[in-house]
């Protein structure tokens, strides 16, 4: 496994950090102990990093896996939409509560659009930076998948880490290109900011090139780890076996292919109706102003996640 520092934050992480997500009740749902059990195979292998945030509601898998694994060293990063200082506080120590820790590495403001943005979260960032004081909060970030947040964020002295979206076709980047956003993470890196960066799949899209998807990304020398979401002890085992340039074995591949995927339309759908237009199969439909999928006529394209700027479209 690979080790890089994140930026200027002084904090030294795996090249795979490992997106929490996926194993929670908004998505795979697994129970507590078979969450623990993905995480502790994660951990097994060389990733010390793990990605989470107060609305995954996967703390206490987290807590669990540094339970069934007790020893290791692992850094933890958070996120919260809270904008104002209580807001954030009480997000914080909810998170430091569930974790049964007495500090978190990395707490970040979640989900950041534009300057205006970070301009209104300004009093949930001044908790942070209190809190870093305190040595609660290691490092101080914002999440994205903007290219306008991440250029501001770039030249915030406050900012130690940002996470940003991009993979090798840009899907889910909401004001921008691919080119746009490796320009605005270059400038990010050169700025001392730690990069770690979100969607390297698509979230599912680019499943079907996972390898290549994966090694784009990699490749980057401005991102020093990448989130990935993984809900099986198989994919795991897959992605390390990427990030150390080798091919999973032929075990790891027959169990990634008995698994059974299906399409998630998660609950902030917009009901902009893009994704019904985009499926040739009529696969989805509006019901209630949301969009809903038939899992009948689906065939898993992914076409539809490609269409939609609320990135709330994921094959799982």
């Amino acid at each position: 496994m690979e080790y890089n520092e994140l930026g200027h934050a002084g904090i030294r992480v795996s090249k795979i950090c490992f997106g929490a997500l996926t194993i929670g009740p908004t998505q795979r749902n697994l129970s507590v102990s078979e969450g623990s059990r993905v995480i502790c195979r994660a951990l097994e292998l060389g990733i010390n990093f793990i990605d989470t945030a107060k609305t995954y509601g996967t703390y206490p898998y987290i807590r669990q896996a540094l339970l069934d694994y007790p020893g290791s060293q692992v850094v933890i990063a958070s996120k919260s939409h809270a904008y104002t200082w209580d807001g954030m506080e009480n997000d914080v120590q909810e998170a430091l509560s569930q974790l049964g820790r007495d500090f978190i590495d990395i707490f970040m403001l979640h989900e950041q659009e534009s300057r205006l943005t970070l301009k209104g979260h300004r009093p949930a960032l001044e908790y942070l930076l209190s809190a870093k004081d305190k040595g609660i909060v290691r490092a101080v970030g914002i999440s994205s998948h903007a290219v306008e947040a991440v250029a501001a964020a770039a030249e915030m002295e406050e900012i130690d880490v940002i996470h940003p979206l991009i993979n090798k076709q840009g899907v889910g980047i909401i004001d921008g290109t691919r080119e746009d956003m490796l320009k605005a993470i270059e400038k990010a890196a050169k700025k001392g900011k730690g990069i770690y960066s979100m969607k390297p799949l698509g979230g599912g899209l680019l499943i079907p090139e996972a390898r290549d998807a994966f090694n784009w990304v990699a490749n980057n020398p401005n991102i020093h780890s990448i989130a990935i979401g993984m809900q099986s002890e198989a994919e795991v085992e897959a992605n390390v076996a990427w990030s150390e340039n080798r091919e999973p074995g032929f075990e790891v591949r027959s169990r990634l292919s008995r698994y059974p995927r299906r399409l998630l339309i998660s609950d902030w759908c917009q009901g902009c109706g893009a994704c019904v237009k985009r499926c040739s199969l009529k696969a989805i439909k509006m019901v209630g102003g949301k969009a809903c999928v038939d899992p009948g006529k689906c065939v898993l394209c992914g076409y539809c996640a490609s269409e939609c700027r609320e990135f709330c479209i994921k094959i799982i």
